[in-house]
């Protein structure tokens, strides 16, 4: 069996397993360019949620084989063609590069995946990836169809646990039983089969819970767009979702002088409304002094009803805390996707 240590280190064991591609929407969408196949440095360090220069990085050490599974640097009239077929209608949405633009395949994202060693990303992608490869080759030859009788006890895990549980265990306990020379060996040979059973045994559980939440994201894309947003973008972006949900005399303040806080607006039953907004990335959270700040902003000089914070990111737990104390509603990154995808914002419905 493959382990994530011989795949950090084996491009030919890396090789072997590219071309399970799909393991990357399981642990988390992967949003690609207008062209459906490829996306960008930055969307790769986004997903990973790495900065672009560990990307960078890592191009420039493993590039051959980075190529050889769908990397391409463009530059010239092939960028230029490039851009003018796939960028240009969505200048809001997505950067647009100046004199060269890497394009990562699917794979060459997926080959990322088993190249990163100090990303919780791509260690989960690595996880599910040797599960699945396991659960592929534990499988007998003629796998009875989905739905018969005892078509999961056919696994070979199963059966293998089986027999070192009702046989072989038994077995090394005579013998342990009725030696004396030998003892100590038996002994520890029992050992490094129990140790095989309990291993066997947690990888089923591992199989059956990611055979049982595989499926695609309900929101795939929405993230891409709004990480490629410069911070005037973004702040105009919060702006649209207020009005969407109601909101009127939303103003975005954004900029030098804006007092503390970026967009301002009144709920449909009239509470006043502040938003602060923070483009930042995924691996960079908001910290408990920039509540803080927000908080003398939007309580003590705008005297808000409702005070919203924004973020492209996560929240430390300190963050969390004081938001709690002073009614601060936090929009995290899970919650801004949703929100952006047509979820109603809860602290604007009716009070």
């Amino acid at each position: 069996m493959i382990d994530e240590a011989a795949l950090l280190e084996s491009k030919t064991l890396r090789g072997s397993v590219l071309e399970r591609t799909d393991v990357l929407d399981r642990v988390k969408a992967l949003s690609l360019l207008p062209d459906h196949m490829h996306v960008t440095t930055a969307m790769v360090a986004t997903y990973f949620e790495v900065a672009e220069t560990v990307i960078n990085n890592l191009l420039s050490r493993h590039r051959q084989e980075l190529e050889s599974n769908g990397l391409r640097v463009l530059r010239g009239p092939e960028l230029q063609e490039f851009k003018e077929l796939n960028l240009s209608p969505y200048r809001d949405g997505y950067p647009q590069p100046r004199s060269s633009l890497a394009l990562w395949s699917r794979r060459a994202v997926l080959n990322v995946a088993m190249l990163l060693r100090d990303s919780d990303v791509a260690r989960q992608v690595r996880t599910y990836l040797l599960d699945m490869e396991y659960l592929a080759r534990a499988r007998p030859v003629d796998t009875p169809a989905a739905g018969t009788p005892h078509a999961l006890d056919d696994r070979i895990d199963q059966r293998i646990t089986h027999i070192l549980g009702r046989t072989v265990v038994p077995m090394f306990n005579a013998l342990i039983e009725t030696s004396g020379e030998h003892r100590q060996e038996l002994i520890s040979l029992r050992e490094d089969v129990q140790r095989i059973e309990r291993q066997l045994c947690g990888h089923e559980t591992r199989i059956t819970e990611l055979e049982r939440t595989r499926g695609p994201r309900q929101y795939t894309g929405i993230m891409a767009s709004i990480d490629a947003m410069n911070w005037r973008e973004f702040e105009h972006h919060v702006a649209v979702l207020l009005r969407r949900d109601g909101c009127t005399g939303v103003t975005v303040h954004g900029g030098p002088g804006d007092r503390g806080v970026d967009v301002t607006a009144h709920t449909a039953d009239g509470r006043s409304v502040v938003a602060q907004c923070k483009s930042f990335a995924p691996y960079r959270p908001v910290w408990s002094g920039e509540l803080q700040k927000f908080l003398g902003a939007s309580l003590v000089q705008h005297t808000a009803d409702v005070a919203l914070f924004v973020a492209t990111t996560s929240f430390t737990p300190d963050a969390r805390a004081i938001a709690e104390t002073y009614g601060v509603t936090l929009v995290d990154r899970s919650h801004l996707e949703k929100w952006s995808a047509g979820v109603p914002l809860t602290a604007l419905q009716h009070a």
